[in-house]
């Protein structure tokens, strides 16, 4: 095969695994990745998924991707956070949340990291239009929640103040009633402190 046939018939993919080479191409001689890879043609990204080597590397991409590579996943955490603008700084890996083991994958496009979620914890996210593709992102109230539950360290006031949260962005933009919705799922009262300590946060600076 040429390679001119497989990127006609695979450009529009963002990322594309082997399985849905063997669809387009019954058949389809694997070694041709290896030497497609050897000449800067394509990318492998992790086990069985690769992309285009001109594919360019911007955010919606990367979230789009950390979907594809380990699923079912959602973006969330810091990644979603600065998504929103409720953090200041950019994020150094994509973050997601799984129902699958935690995981973390090096790739040649950078860090791609997986918190557990329980099943019934694995909500509160939409999809987001990205050309011919979308991403699954955790709505503002859900990414807010998913930090809380996951770092139990977070005891008072001052270690809020150490996240450096944007709560102006923060009221401006999420639904207080989702917000409490969301975390009644949540049974735990450790879990519901923390919560209440950034309602309080978020009052005060209302006022």
């Amino acid at each position: 095969m040429k390679y001119i046939e497989f990127s006609h018939a695979l450009k529009s993919f963002p990322c594309f695994s082997v399985g849905e080479i063997d669809k387009q191409f019954p058949g389809f001689d694997r070694r041709r990745l290896v030497e497609w890879q050897a000449k800067g043609y394509i990318q492998k990204l992790r086990n069985r998924y690769y992309c285009f080597s001109d594919q360019q590397k911007e955010e919606h991409f990367l979230y789009y991707l950390a979907n594809r590579l380990y699923r079912p996943s959602y973006i969330s955490l810091e990644s979603a956070l600065a998504w929103y603008g409720f953090i200041p700084e950019g994020v150094f890996q994509t973050i997601s949340c799984s129902t699958l083991k935690p995981q973390r994958f090096e790739t040649p496009l950078g860090l791609f990291g997986y918190r557990h979620l329980k099943r019934t914890l694995f909500f509160g996210y939409r999809l987001v239009p990205w050309k011919t593709v979308r991403f699954a992102i955790a709505e503002p109230e859900k990414a807010l929640i998913d930090y809380l539950y996951l770092n139990p360290q977070i005891h008072d006031d001052q270690d809020f103040m150490a996240l450096r949260w944007n709560i102006f962005s923060i009221n401006e933009q999420i639904d207080r009633q989702k917000l409490n919705t969301y975390g009644r799922a949540i049974n735990s009262p450790v879990f519901s402190r923390r919560l209440a300590l950034l309602t309080g946060l978020l009052d005060a600076q209302i006022q």
